[in-house]
């Protein structure tokens, strides 16, 4: 290679190391003549949230690190409604039942294909878990769950945690809080094999 091809190829590549090395860019709180209030810094666009975070309205849990037992609510931070379980079943079957399947049991369309199954929602360490929990899971994800913040809205995910809860119920409802007519008809209703 000859001393001008050298200089040539030295020429090129520094200059393209500082144009990547001193990009055009502002530091927080530095003057700009491009905005009218001289501030580089802008502030933040009405209702931003910023990622790995939860607005409060819904009960939000601290952003950083695995909550403990004693940070996960028990109670729904609102009112248990029809319109809030129909939400979070309508939400649960979209989200929900690919892995989970309509019933809980992890036996969802992608588990049939292959996927690793998540464990059913009706084993009892899943069925005495506080309704914060499944929240938490949603928000954050576990083990092959990836999280769903992004996806789902803080309020669905409060829905879907109690429509969790209320097809826990309905899986394992305790017959002694049966009515007499509602225990009549399960002893009526047909028995499968094995019962």
């Amino acid at each position: 290679m000859t001393l001008l091809g050298a200089a040539v190829l030295i020429a090129a590549t520094c200059g393209c190391r500082q144009e990547m090395y001193d990009q055009p860019k502002y530091r927080p709180l530095e003057k700009s003549d491009f905005f009218a209030d001289r501030r580089a810094s802008r502030p933040l666009v009405e209702g931003t949230v910023a990622r790995g975070t939860l607005d409060g309205a819904a009960g939000s849990l601290p952003p950083a690190g695995p909550p403990g037992a004693a940070e996960l609510l028990t109670v729904l931070p609102m009112p248990l409604t029809g319109e809030l379980l129909a939400r979070g079943r309508q939400r649960y079957e979209i989200f929900c039942t690919p892995c989970h399947d309509r019933t809980g049991g992890g036996q969802g369309m992608v588990v049939r294909r292959g996927y690793r199954p998540p464990p059913s929602l009706h084993i009892d360490r899943l069925r005495y878990a506080p309704v914060g929990h499944f929240y938490d899971v949603m928000t954050r994800g576990l083990g092959a769950m990836p999280d769903y913040a992004q996806q789902v809205p803080s309020e669905d995910r409060w829905a879907i945690a109690a429509y969790v809860k209320a097809l826990q119920l309905s899986q394992h409802a305790p017959i002694a809080e049966l009515t007499a007519e509602d225990r009549a008809r399960l002893d009526a209703a047909p028995k499968g094999p094995g019962h």
